[in-house]
């Protein structure tokens, strides 16, 4: 299981969100029992570093980094990666094979994340130590798959263990991954209604106000799509891409529009970027409740599932 794995209390990771994922985020993730992630996006190699630090006073338990290899600075973030020995790297947007070497020289936990079963026996080759298989249920950047067609298709493609991610947020659904034949879970959006969450408050009332069919995904015209949580800047973006409208146009309504909603808590103009699961989010709670509930929620659905087929 990913806990043996990674030297965690709960099989269950934190997903690298940009400008969300603080190392003081991370931290608190990581106290919580499962494996904190400072996220790369938005920042360089010495915003990094400082993260780094500020999560190292907050936690003496093992998180890690996820860097997105579109990065401008993806570079220097690596080798602050292999420098700071970090137990455990994620990655995105891109193939992480050229920092491959160094980082495991330096006893780095490799984990990509993968949206097919072809990324998936790519990165394999290249030396990662497990993926994540990201179904099209998450918030932020998804894939066309869904999570339960999937999570089983990279299992039978792949010999690392293989970790679900997307529209997990109870414990049924982790339940359901483990059942599927996953080592464990990543979750995101049921952790930014989390009190240590540092997004704005608008932007947690938004996901706990919203219902199932809340969410809607932009940038499919530009081949990148985005899960966001339906307002007056999704509706005009959708309304272009209809139009055919021109990447410039497009890049317009977008621009800063996660700062918005993460920093400014602007819910007509903000990005409020969130998973389909939004909608079984009710309320607002510490993350070690979070996660214990749904670990142990998990048992008990595994242990009523026995019995199901007589």
């Amino acid at each position: 299981m990913l806990d043996k794995m990674l030297g965690i209390k709960y099989p269950i990771i934190q997903g690298g969100m940009a400008n969300i994922a603080t190392g003081k985020f991370a931290a608190a993730v990581s106290n919580a029992g499962g494996l904190g992630l400072i996220a790369s996006g938005g920042l360089n190699a010495e915003g990094i570093e400082k993260e780094i630090y500020e999560a190292r006073k907050a936690t003496d338990k093992p998180f890690g980094v996820n860097l997105m290899l579109l990065n401008p600075d993806a570079d220097n973030i690596a080798e602050l990666l292999k420098r700071e020995r970090i137990e455990v790297i994620t990655t995105g947007a891109g193939m992480p094979g050229k920092y491959m070497d160094g980082w495991k020289e330096a006893g780095s936990k490799v984990i990509p994340v993968v949206a097919s079963t072809a990324l998936a026996r790519r990165v394999e080759k290249q030396g990662a130590d497990a993926v994540i298989a990201e179904g099209g249920e998450s918030g932020g950047h998804v894939g066309d798959m869904t999570t339960m067609a999937l999570v089983p298709q990279v299992i039978e493609s792949v010999d690392i263990p293989v970790i679900a991610a997307g529209g997990i947020a109870s414990g049924k659904q982790f339940a359901a991954a483990l059942m599927l034949g996953a080592c464990g879970i990543q979750i995101g959006t049921c952790l930014l209604v989390s009190e240590e969450c540092p997004i704005h408050v608008n932007y947690k009332n938004a996901i706990i106000k919203a219902k199932d069919n809340s969410t809607t995904v932009t940038g499919r015209s530009l081949d990148a799509p985005v899960r966001i949580i339906k307002n007056k800047m999704a509706r005009e973006y959708i309304k272009l891409e209809r139009e055919a409208a021109d990447r410039e146009a497009l890049e317009q309504i977008t621009l800063g529009s996660l700062r918005k909603a993460v920093f400014d808590g602007d819910i007509d103009g903000g990005s409020l970027m969130a998973g389909q699961v939004c909608g079984q989010l009710n309320e607002i709670r510490p993350v070690k409740v979070i996660l214990d509930e749904m670990y142990e929620d998990a048992k008990k659905a595994l242990a009523a599932a026995s019995g199901l087929l007589g």
